[in-house]
């Protein structure tokens, strides 16, 4: 079993930037992929990044590519989450998450077994 708690969320300006980290408990951290998923106000939760257990592999939503860059380092047992030129769009709250389960490169939720608290991401202009 692993814990996770997520911080870095807070208020930026539109084109700004901002770094999410994911700090987990347990010493089987590197036997997890690690995921950030987001949730807009009325929408569900979705997909914005992945990373496998070793970080050579990592896979983006369409709406995040070339912006957001996902990475983990696991002697810290922590994943991040930089957001370059942000936009209105990316006003959620941002969650990490961890799995054992195969995945493929546009998980869902429901295929991840452990979830940070969340954090608040706004973007404003």
């Amino acid at each position: 079993q692993v814990q996770l708690v997520g911080s870095g969320g807070g208020l930026v300006q539109a084109g700004g930037s901002l770094r999410l980290s994911c700090a987990a408990s347990g010493h089987t951290f590197g036997r997890y992929a690690m995921g950030w998923f987001r949730q807009a106000p009325g929408k569900e939760r979705e997909f914005v990044a992945l990373v496998n257990w070793t970080g050579n592999y990592k896979y983006y939503a369409d709406s995040v590519k070339g912006r957001f860059t996902i990475s983990r380092d696991n002697a810290k047992c922590t994943v991040y989450l930089q957001m370059n030129s942000q936009t209105s769009e990316d006003t959620a709250v941002y969650y990490c998450a961890a799995t054992e389960n195969p995945y493929n490169n546009h998980p869902l939720p429901n295929e991840f077994d452990y979830w940070g608290e969340g954090t608040q991401v706004t973007v404003y202009s």
